[in-house]
């Protein structure tokens, strides 16, 4: 299968790296990291190793790909659809936060996929990704039901070896997503701390509340998820990945935008259309973007 990573930061290139091992596989990324890439290859370091040599670029437009794997952050998703429609590409999935297929479907005339990851990735340096936890890929259609097509792109990743899992319930599993990080990822990011962090005190609960919260919200929209169900995602998460720094906290830590706006504030704005409040929501967003206005990145 000819594979294009859409955005090839830490998660699109440990991903698009393993499944370069069996497919065709082009990672479109910024420089130094697409350069280094495409002169001496790709390093897989952590829970893994492998040296493998996918084709990078740093053009975005013109490429013909049977799949287009998308993992820019949130707010780069309209103008990352935007050049994928000056590609020809057959499908695309999307392994992003926050709800973002519906820009990319309402932008392209491929049919996309959703997808969640809990793989754990870092990039190290240039040309060097660390796979700091071996987790699953769900894909699915976005509407959910059976579907052909995922059922392809899922053999497609299994037979590069990646933990892959086609579901028939993407609008759960996204909304259960959600809940997940707008509880964990905003708490351990103004709290700075890694996940295991939450478990049974007082910023855990607030990540409940959070993924509470969430819920409801996708209850709203006519997606069924308990709030219980909210609460123990946001508890296996945490268990399970214990050790780890969320994107959130990541994006903090070195100063960079985070994705609150796809998520925490996601759901303030389309609780907003049910008439609903979230205050959790609404005060972990507005910390969030009162700590980028002052970092000047808003």
């Amino acid at each position: 299968m000819r594979i294009l990573v859409f955005g090839a930061g830490s998660l699109g290139t440990l991903v698009g790296g393993l499944l370069a091992s069996v497919h065709d596989v082009t990672l479109v990324a910024r420089d130094p990291h697409a350069a280094r890439v495409s002169a001496a290859g790709l390093d897989i370091i952590g829970a893994g190793s492998a040296h493998i040599s996918p084709a990078a670029t740093t053009t975005d437009t013109g490429h013909s790909a049977d799949l287009a794997l998308v993992t820019v952050k949130s707010f780069d998703t309209a103008a990352a659809a935007d050049a994928l429609a000056d590609c020809d590409v057959d499908a695309v999935l999307s392994l992003q936060n926050g709800l973002t297929e519906e820009t990319l479907a309402s932008r392209l005339d491929a049919p996309v996929l959703a997808g969640t990851a809990t793989y754990g990735a870092r990039l190290v340096e240039p040309g060097r990704v660390e796979c700091t936890g071996v987790g699953r890929i769900v894909l699915g259609a976005l509407d959910g039901g059976p579907d052909p097509l995922a059922e392809r792109v899922g053999k497609a990743f299994r037979d590069a070896g990646l933990n892959t899992l086609v579901a028939t319930d993407m609008p759960r599993r996204r909304w259960e997503k959600l809940a997940v990080n707008a509880g964990i990822n905003a708490v351990t990011a103004l709290a700075r701390v890694e996940n295991g962090a939450l478990a049974g005190d007082d910023a855990g609960e607030l990540a409940h509340r959070a993924a509470r919260e969430t819920a409801r919200v996708a209850r709203l929209e006519r997606v069924s998820l308990p709030n219980r169900v909210a609460r123990e995602a946001v508890d296996r998460v945490v268990e399970k990945t214990a050790a780890n720094r969320s994107s959130m906290l990541q994006d903090v830590a070195a100063e960079k935008r985070t994705e609150v706006d796809a998520i925490n504030g996601a759901v303030v704005d389309i609780a907003a259309d049910h008439d609903f409040e979230v205050p959790t929501n609404r005060t972990l967003a507005a910390l969030l973007r009162a700590w980028e206005r002052g970092a000047g990145l808003r």
